[in-house]
């Protein structure tokens, strides 16, 4: 094979792989809140902290499968989130928090959550370690 049709063939699955990655529905992007009310029909992963001020809601006797908090974004913006899944083990734990749903009217509905939680391997204090070096 010449040079010349192996540059063709790659010019070719490069184009092809750039077609297939912008016409696949469903694709998901991070935004803010902001975003993803300006865009309710897209769906987003919105980072952010729980609003440990606000309550959660969680009651499994009415419906095992919707979790209610509030999420600040990294954008300081706040919103109550639904989310359509049964409450996380370690929730209150959480460090940080991405949620993947989309907007519905001022409500961010989620489908799946994914968690930050401290690391289970560094359970010794800052203090402890500053002495064990000096």
């Amino acid at each position: 094979m010449r040079k010349d049709h192996i540059v063709i063939i790659v010019i070719i699955a490069v184009a092809i792989g750039a077609l297939v990655t912008l016409l696949i529905p469903g694709g998901s992007t991070y935004a803010d809140f902001k975003q993803a009310s300006e865009n309710p029909d897209t769906e987003f992963h919105v980072v952010g902290k729980r609003d440990k001020e606000k309550p959660t809601e969680y009651n499994p006797a009415i419906n095992t499968d919707e979790f209610s908090f509030y999420l600040v974004d990294n954008n300081g913006k706040e919103c109550k989130v639904v989310l359509h899944k049964n409450k996380p083990q370690d929730f209150e734990r959480a460090e940080q928090i991405v949620l993947i749903g989309k907007m519905q009217g001022e409500e961010f509905h989620a489908k799946d959550i994914l968690m930050k939680c401290p690391s289970k391997y560094n359970n010794e204090k800052p203090e402890a370690t500053a002495e064990k070096k000096g």
